[in-house]
């Protein structure tokens, strides 16, 4: 079903289940030897949301290998996409902790930011798994009842933040700025903004208010990170849905290319660096390549190919 302004879901629909899909593939990445992200809380959100395939799957009930008996090369596909979750995590997760002062991920240390926004949080446990700073507020923003159950799923787990954890329930298309604000959020201190896995699922120009709201809420000393995906601008939405249809085979009824808007759009890092920001950027094969893993070659067809992941600081 096409996007609609004001539709709306939950971590089983639409959009939403993107989100469980997401955790899906940091929960199995969780589990691989080359240790490049441990995320406890993924599987159990995974089975608390209840799709039947991304249960199996984080359980090893289910063999990605059955996929290539209706779309070649589809378990390849599915392998490089848990790989894909594996670096963009490790990438964020060291943005993160950089910007408040730790270490790596290229992004200049600043002991000042002590507090960090999460933009379409969904399943992000981040706020649960970090180690954070002591005094450290994390800002999540999503629709209202995908903070609710997660913030539920979560303390039934017993899970306990590793920092001061403020949730915003609103969708981002309406007044999240107000919003943020009324939660505690102070634009006079520096903040570390995250918008991972958002930007294909913004109007172009829904992509640069964000930015602008962003820019305006932004304290010098700020940083910013996202991911920009050049091959939006010629998608082809039938070929997308063949290289998918395997996990139509799965019970999936994901029609993913209807979630995307895709077309011309501002490159993320130039429209933030017109603003005073300076960024970096790295694309996913020099990302894979960091940490001594090979990304899979993807068709010239398949807009994914050209991730590139961005950070950034403001001043």
């Amino acid at each position: 079903m096409a996007r609609t302004h004001g539709d709306s879901w939950d971590l089983a629909s639409s959009v939403g289940a993107t989100a469980t899909l997401v955790a899906t593939g940091r929960a199995i990445a969780s589990t691989h030897e080359h240790g490049l992200i441990d995320d406890p809380f993924a599987a159990p959100l995974v089975r608390a949301v209840g799709i039947e395939a991304f249960t199996k799957m984080v359980d090893g009930e289910l063999d990605l290998a059955v996929l290539d008996a209706v779309a070649p090369d589809a378990a390849a596909r599915a392998r490089a996409n848990i790989d894909e979750m594996a670096v963009r995590t490790r990438f964020f997760d060291d943005y993160f902790m950089a910007a408040v002062g730790g270490d790596s991920a290229g992004v200049a240390a600043s002991s000042e930011i002590r507090q960090a926004v999460i933009l379409a949080s969904g399943l992000d446990a981040r706020a649960y798994r970090l180690a954070w700073p002591e005094s450290t507020v994390v800002y999540e923003i999503d629709q209202p009842e995908v903070i609710e159950f997660k913030t539920r799923t979560l303390a039934g787990l017993g899970a306990e933040p590793t920092a001061e954890r403020r949730t915003v329930p609103i969708d981002l298309r309406e007044d999240w700025p107000a919003a943020l604000r009324a939660a505690g959020f102070d634009p006079s201190r520096p903040t570390a903004w995250l918008a991972e896995g958002l930007l294909i699922y913004l109007p172009p120009e829904a992509q640069d208010k964000l930015f602008d709201n962003i820019h305006e809420l932004s304290a010098p000393g700020s940083a910013v990170a996202t991911e920009f995906v050049p091959g939006l601008k010629a998608f082809d939405a039938d070929k997308a849905r063949e290289a998918a249809a395997g996990f139509q085979q799965l019970g999936l009824n994901m029609d993913m290319p209807s979630l995307v808007y895709h077309g011309e759009r501002h490159s993320a890092a130039d429209y933030l660096a017109a603003k005073g920001w300076q960024t970096a950027g790295i694309g996913r094969v020099d990302l894979h390549a960091r940490h001594g893993l090979t990304a899979t070659v993807l068709g010239d067809d398949d807009p994914m190919r050209e991730i590139i992941y961005i950070s950034g600081t403001l001043g």
